[in-house]
C-alpha cells in the first residue's frame, strides 16, 4: 500500500485518530469523476493531532482489530478557535477602528433632522 494524505475527523481516543482520505475516480458510463471518502484509524505516538488537521498516513502492522496505519507527519494545522483569542481579536480590532467609527456616529447624531412634508 502506498501512503495516503488526508483529514483527521477525530481524535477521542489515546494515541489513536480517524482520518478521512477522499479519492476520485472516472465513472465511464456517466463520464463524470465521483468523490468517495474512506475512513481509516491509525496511531498517532505523540497524541499532536486535532480535528481538521492535513495528515500523511504510512501503512504499518496490524496495531488493533482496526488500525493498521500510521501517522507519518503533520502537512498542514488546523486553525482551532478559542475564546481567550477571539476575544483578543475583537478587542484589537475594536481599539483600532473605533475612533473613526465614533466619530461618523457622532457627525450624524449632531446633524439636525430633517423635515419632510408630504
Amino acid at each position: 500500500m502506498k501512503p495516503v494524505i488526508g483529514t483527521v475527523v477525530s481524535n477521542k481516543m489515546q494515541k489513536s485518530v480517524v482520518v478521512a482520505v477522499d479519492r476520485l475516480f472516472h465513472n465511464k458510463l456517466y463520464n463524470r469523476y465521483v468523490k468517495r471518502t474512506s475512513k481509516f484509524m491509525a496511531h498517532d505516538e505523540r497524541d499532536s493531532c486535532n480535528i481538521g488537521d492535513r495528515v500523511k498516513l504510512d501503512p504499518s502492522r496490524p496495531l488493533s482489530k482496526n488500525k493498521h496505519w500510521v501517522v507519518a507527519e503533520i502537512i498542514k494545522k488546523a486553525r482551532i478557535y478559542s475564546p481567550q483569542a477571539a476575544a483578543a481579536a475583537i478587542a484589537a480590532s475594536a481599539s483600532t477602528s473605533s475612533p473613526s467609527i465614533a466619530d461618523s456616529s457622532t457627525a450624524q447624531s449632531q446633524a439636525p433632522p430633517s423635515t419632510t412634508s408630504s
